[in-house]
């Protein structure tokens, strides 16, 4: 039979909610390895709603789980619902969402809250020693949460302006966790911690190469499972 794998959604939408292509490529690796997906988003509000034509924030009001029901082709549950003894893994994908619904890196960076749900599933997978992958800028919630953890968010320096918010690297370290410097097709393994990470679009990169450094972020998560 194969792994159960939770994965959390923050939306839907790279500016204001999870990025399409990294919650896709995600899922396109889970399905190849035979793993059994449930999909979860947080029933809250978003902090702003993006015009992802213009790039510019609008007036509307919109829910998260809602949005995150549009990726999840509408078979979605709260993120409250989620229970880490029926899963094997959980997986965040990235997105402008995660550092403003899930938390709020994107307002208050290395001082963000982290949202109770999404706190309290991290700690619960950790707890039962069940691995945890997370991409582009989701690392920062495993940084949060778990001091002296180690994750990746692809380079500390912008090399070739392909990395730049590789300052995001200097903020993980500032929490007294540990940045491993990696290419967009890697992931790094924590294996003390069962935590993945891979940098995802945290690096301008072909399409391909991101979603080769997913895959591999996914299958370390099922090796670990």
């Amino acid at each position: 039979m194969g792994k159960r794998v939770a994965l959390v959604l923050a939306g839907c939408g790279v500016f204001d909610g999870s990025e399409i292509h990294e919650a896709s490529a995600a899922l396109v690796q889970l399905s190849r390895s035979g793993a059994e997906v449930k999909i979860f988003a947080p029933d809250i509000e978003q902090r702003d709603v993006v015009n992802h034509l213009k790039g510019s924030p609008t007036e509307e009001k919109r829910n998260v789980l809602v949005e995150s029901a549009r990726l999840a082709r509408g078979n979605i549950q709260d993120l409250a619902e989620l229970r880490a003894s029926e899963f094997d893994a959980v997986i965040f994908p990235g997105g402008f969402g995660v550092a403003k619904n899930l938390c709020s890196w994107a307002v208050d960076g290395k001082n963000c809250t982290v949202n109770e749900h999404v706190s309290s599933t991290l700690q619960a997978f950790h707890s039962a020693k069940k691995p945890i992958g997370l991409c582009c800028i989701s690392p920062v919630l495993a940084a949060k949460v778990f001091p002296g953890c180690e994750v990746t968010v692809g380079q500390d320096k912008n090399i070739d302006g392909r990395f730049p918010d590789a300052e995001t690297a200097s903020a993980i370290a500032e929490l007294g966790c540990k940045h491993i410097c990696k290419n967009v097709n890697e992931s790094h393994v924590d294996k003390a911690n069962k935590i993945v990470t891979t940098c995802a679009f945290m690096c301008k990169a072909p399409l391909h190469e991101i979603f080769d450094g997913i895959g591999t972020m996914v299958e370390e998560v099922l090796k670990l499972a």
